[in-house]
């Protein structure tokens, strides 16, 4: 369930932040921005759903799912490829993200 939550709230966070982006960069219409702000709201609530005592070790957790996330968006909306250390980097990450969420804590 955490894992379905946190790809969730990484295609709003990077949905929501692409209109920005499309907005601003790309010359797209205001318009954008709407939806964008609604992308990023869902972000926000989807993360109040991981099953964790503490905000701050869900935020950390999700980072590492964020990247990987970005990675995929870079390749599949963008077309643009990554590269060896993109994936490197991003499955660093991933383990990183595990071992804040997973690994047992000391009561």
């Amino acid at each position: 369930m955490t894992l379905a939550v946190y790809a969730a709230a990484a295609l709003a966070e990077i949905a929501g932040c692409f209109a920005f982006w499309a907005w601003f960069r790309l010359d797209k219409s205001a318009l954008w921005l709407a939806p964008g702000m609604l992308a990023l709201a869902a972000f926000a609530w989807l993360l109040t759903l991981v099953e964790t005592e503490n905000a701050g070790r869900a935020y950390a957790a999700y980072g590492g799912i964020y990247i990987v996330s970005s990675i995929l968006w870079l390749w599949l909306a963008e077309g643009a490829r990554p590269d060896r250390w993109d994936i490197i980097g991003a499955a660093v990450c991933v383990v990183g993200a595990g071992i804040i969420l997973l690994m047992p804590r000391n009561a």
